[in-house]
């Protein structure tokens, strides 16, 4: 059927544009990307992969980053609304799985949030050791600190907000390339690389670390390393100028694929022993190379760059509350702004979200568990981090049917706005949709940390791939099960309550 006008206008559509200002430009779009996308510790999670991490990145560039990448850009051309995914599964599929979709997309920002947090802190324990001996309780208050900080400057106005994020994007840069250029300096003192890049006979299938499905657990790491390509679409009225939905795209994937090339590139040269995957081997190999002085400051600045990739997460994701809020998914409350026009309602829900969490993580559960408490936070932690991949993946994998469905329903829009043949975002749907659905299999599949928290009650076996099930696959299947019924629930729940949808003025609510 072929739709000459909307009859799924959102009243998002019609109001957001004339709440909240046009401020982006193309660099702070990939900016944003960059900061989203771009988990620099992943080039040292994947060192256990040797030689054979290329060929798992170059996969993954190939049928999970591109594929999301194109159909964005289409969905983002179309559709520049506020909150992407969220809005553009209403266009597909209608208003239940609009907010299921959103919601899916909204639950891992805020569980990242936590993430973030331990990063700061593992990064400033390399710089000053005694980090490494506070209490987990302890950390967990820094890490509460680090949210409620981050939210501090999420609801200052847009442009000041963006303006930081874009200076620590830039010393994110010289970092990375710092890692790359310790590698070089390494190897040109007459240093034997660590392990070998270009051994590509550990590609081989046939080989104990080559590219098969014995080893498939590499891919759900790459997917993870690269989710969020349409996060910053969050804020799609926000932008000046609708040229930067594509331009981000292009520039900001190029920017992440050759970051992870540098970067697991120096890490591999130069840093013995790097197959323990410890992500602060990513500073270890500027220390290796280029000295302490420079490792430390590596260090620093990651350490600031993961508080402000904080910030980013919680500003961006804030939007699919406030969207939410508009077209009353959720109480209109959650549409209010404050004076500098920033969704501060929104951002400080989701703060108080991720706070609770971090506490529940961090001080509730090792105080009442038997055994290490250090052992007990890093189960709570792997497995809410793996339950938000697989969350996360099923977001993306309605974005690849979000496409197939708009660019039929919409063909008047899509003429007009065509980026390329419709075979091509055939192409996307299919290999992105199935290396979702891969990822999702591969991280419930293999335990992250097999010693605390095991997967091995049985198995079964499909086109040669090993599916392990047990006590991670149980937990981290249950708990995404669980957070998709909370979806549900807060959907049906929204609906009894909310008032009557009533049309908006274009104006912030003070």
């Amino acid at each position: 059927m072929t739709a000459q006008t909307d009859t799924r206008e959102l009243t998002s559509e019609r109001v957001a544009g004339g709440i909240l200002p046009q401020v982006l430009t193309t660099f702070d779009m990939v900016a944003i990307f960059v900061a989203i996308v771009l988990f620099i510790t992943n080039a040292a999670a994947i060192q256990p992969a040797g030689p054979a991490a290329y060929g798992w990145w170059l996969i993954g560039f190939v049928v999970f980053l591109i594929p999301c990448a194109i159909a964005t850009g289409q969905l983002g051309a179309m559709f520049p609304g506020e909150g992407s995914i969220y809005l553009w599964t209403h266009k597909a599929f209608g208003r239940f799985w609009g907010f299921f979709a959103g919601f899916c997309a909204w639950w891992p920002g805020v569980l990242v949030m936590v993430a973030t947090g331990t990063l700061v802190i593992s990064f400033l324990g390399y710089v000053f050791p005694a980090v490494n001996n506070w209490p987990i309780w302890g950390q967990g208050l820094f890490i509460v600190g680090v949210i409620v900080l981050s939210a501090v400057l999420a609801v200052l106005r847009f442009r000041v907000t963006q303006n930081m994020v874009n200076v620590v994007f830039a010393l994110y840069g010289l970092a990375i390339l710092a890692m790359f250029a310790s590698g070089i300096v390494f190897l040109a003192r007459g240093h034997h690389s660590a392990v070998n890049p270009w051994n590509f006979s550990q590609w081989a299938a046939g080989n104990s670390h080559g590219l098969n499905f014995t080893n498939w657990t590499f891919f759900g790491l790459v997917v993870l390393a690269l989710l969020g390509v349409e996060v910053p679409l969050n804020m799609g009225v926000e932008i000046r100028d609708q040229k930067a939905v594509t331009r981000y795209l292009i520039w900001g994937s190029l920017v992440v694929m050759v970051a992870y090339a540098l970067a697991t590139w120096g890490v591999m040269v130069t840093v013995h022993g790097a197959s323990n995957g410890v992500i602060t081997n990513v500073a270890e190999a500027v220390a290796v190379g280029l000295g302490s002085a420079a490792g430390k400051a590596t260090a620093l600045v990651l350490a600031l760059f993961f508080l402000f990739i904080t910030v980013v997460y919680n500003y961006s994701f804030a939007r699919l509350i406030f969207v939410s809020g508009l077209d009353r998914r959720l109480p209109p409350a959650m549409s209010h702004v404050n004076s500098a026009r920033v969704p501060d309602t929104a951002v400080w829900v989701q703060t108080v979200i991720a706070a609770v969490f971090t506490l529940v993580a961090f001080v509730l559960v090792p105080a009442i568990s038997t055994g290490s408490s250090v052992n007990s936070e890093t189960r709570v932690y792997d497995i809410l981090q793996a339950a938000v991949t697989v969350i996360w993946c099923i977001s993306i994998a309605v974005l690849f049917a979000d496409i197939l469905i708009i660019v039929r329903r919409y063909r008047t829009q899509f003429q007009e706005r065509r980026l390329a043949h419709p075979v091509v975002f055939w192409a996307c749907s299919i290999i992105g949709g199935v290396a979702s659905i891969v990822g999702i299999v591969a991280t419930l599949s293999g335990s992250w940390n097999p010693t605390l928290i095991t997967n091995n009650a049985g198995s079964v076996k499909i086109f040669g791939a090993v599916i392990a099930y047990g006590t991670w696959f149980w937990w981290v299947g249950g708990i995404a099960l669980a957070s998709l019924a909370i979806a549900v629930f807060v959907y049906l729940l929204g609906r009894r309550t909310a008032a009557p949808t009533q049309p908006l003025e274009a104006a912030p609510a003070q």
